[in-house]
């Protein structure tokens, strides 16, 4: 058996003007696989051996239950059968499907109830036969169908209409070629070469070779390069201004802590319902973290237990193994806890300093159009002597009118660990109304004095999600439109660069 290329190139060869008129047919008669050919036939048209004109060719094709009623009768004419064979009596409903089955039945006795074929008997329930016998057009039908290979013209148009709402036929359309005789036509095909080659080059071979034709206008495939999300925009405008203030970066790569670092050393209770399972995700292995500074550790357990600095502490029993599991982190605080402790006990004492991070947190909420169980925290905080509320409203509001936030105001509000403690408000300029943007506070003592910090040192802190004026910056309506697995590719892409002009229009007044 010769293959599809060369019985094709064969086929041609007979005259000039000889062409295949149908590729399906062509396989058929060849015993050949009909994608096979076309897309040999495809690869000849590419050099210009062959030329391909498009048939479309549309036939109808029977269900299974078609081909079972071609050979044992259509269910009206079955049920019928078995109603003349019952006799005048007929068949109960029941006794009809045991005779001829209950598929079968369904249709079959509403279709010869339709046809006035058989008749219900009202005393009994039973159906009876009205008629001794009938023509099966729906199985001649088929038939007629078949010998004609599918073709819809075998039948006419209320025929083909009944078949297709009993869903006993299909339309299908199949695609398939003429083939002709191309300008470049040869009976056998000879292979182009791609490129020119140094073995060509040494033994002349290229002299007698036939190449490719180049096309020297061809532009090359565009090469698509990463685009930075819009989060990491925002995220690099924070930074940049955070950095202007005056605020170093702190080390937040590391996003499981344990309950120690996350909770107990911002003197959070172990009672704290925020430390419950609905509340945060806890680490199943390893379970517990290795270990904690010891020495600190007896300091925040006597603070919890007993107080200090003025305060009677939680009157409970702190427990080891509740600080030492392991968890997500459920606030970049976890961070700026542990940079404190490294402030108070560095080499050569404390010196004030400006910490910032901006870096992802996981609480387990119930998502929605505003909340995820993962988002990024923005976090600024100041150590120094002598620091008051009125440091931490400045600094606040430099902040934010760099980014473009004027109009604030502040709320006094509960944190376990700050006090005084505000909740910070914008105003949103689109939904024109006042908007949560984000926490604040002052540490307070009995979070400090375990660390070792001098006692007149005081720490200011703030925070607000990253997703919020991200949201608010690229008109985002949705948090999962923004974060996860459901964000628009096309989003990332066509994202404007992030700017916040609050601060550059600060300093042009200023001047």
């Amino acid at each position: 058996m010769s293959d599809p290329e060369s019985a094709i190139l064969s086929a041609l060869s007979a005259e000039e003007g000889s062409t295949i008129a149908d590729t399906y047919a062509f396989a058929a008669s060849h015993n050949f696989d009909h994608n096979q050919v076309v897309g040999v036939s495809k690869s000849l048209e590419g050099d210009a051996y062959v030329t391909l004109k498009e048939l479309s060719t549309q036939f109808f094709v029977l269900q299974k239950e078609a081909n079972d009623i071609s050979t044992n009768g259509s269910q009206e004419v079955r049920v019928l059968n078995a109603l003349v064979k019952a006799g005048d009596a007929g068949l109960s409903i029941p006794a009809l499907q045991q005779e001829v089955g209950k598929d079968i039945s369904k249709i079959g006795m509403g279709n010869c109830l339709k046809n006035k074929w058989a008749k219900k008997d009202k005393a009994s329930g039973n159906l009876i036969a009205i008629v001794s016998e009938a023509k099966d057009d729906v199985r001649e039908q088929l038939a007629a169908l078949q010998a004609a290979s599918g073709d819809p013209k075998a039948l006419d148009d209320k025929a083909v209409q009944a078949l297709k709402r009993r869903k006993l036929i299909s339309l299908v359309t199949r695609k398939s070629y003429t083939v002709s005789r191309g300008p470049d036509y040869k009976p056998k095909r000879v292979k182009k070469a791609a490129d020119l080659t140094k073995e060509m080059l040494d033994s002349g071979s290229y002299k007698t070779t036939t190449f490719k034709e180049y096309n020297f206008q061809t532009l090359g495939e565009s090469v698509g390069g990463g685009y930075l999300h819009p989060l990491l925009k925002v995220r690099a405008e924070f930074r940049k201004i955070l950095m202007q203030m005056g605020f170093e970066e702190m080390p937040t790569s590391k996003w499981v802590e344990s309950s120690f670092w996350n909770f107990d050393s911002l003197f959070q209770p172990q009672s704290h319902p925020a430390r419950d399972a609905h509340d945060t995700f806890f680490i199943k292995e390893p379970a517990a973290t290795v270990s904690v500074p010891e020495d600190y550790y007896e300091r925040v357990k006597t603070m919890h237990e007993s107080g200090g600095s003025g305060s009677i502490g939680y009157r409970y029993d702190f427990k080891r193994e509740e600080a030492f599991k392991n968890l997500l982190r459920t606030h970049t605080t976890a961070i700026s806890s542990q940079m404190l402790y490294k402030l108070a006990n560095q080499e050569g004492g404390f010196q004030p300093a400006r910490y910032f991070s901006i870096d992802r947190v996981f609480r387990n909420e119930t998502m929605d159009a505003t909340h995820l169980c993962e988002f990024h925290q923005v976090e600024g905080l100041v150590a120094d002597y002598d620091l008051s509320l009125g440091d931490l409203i400045g600094t606040i509001e430099t902040f934010f009118k760099k980014i473009g936030i004027t109009k604030l105001r502040f709320k006094p509000a509960f944190n376990p660990y700050t006090e005084p403690s505000m909740e910070i408000f914008g105003y949103h300029p689109d939904l024109k109304k006042w908007t949560e943007i984000g926490n604040s506070g002052m540490f307070r003592p009995e979070m400090l004095a375990p660390m070792g910090l001098p006692e007149n040192v005081r720490v200011i802190a703030w925070g607000l999600s990253l997703e919020r004026p991200t949201m608010i910056k690229y008109r985002i309506d949705n948090i999962r439109n923004l974060f996860g697995h459901k964000v628009d590719l096309a989003m990332t892409r066509n994202a404007p660069i992030c700017r916040f002009e609050g601060g550059e229009e600060e300093e042009k007044q200023q001047q």
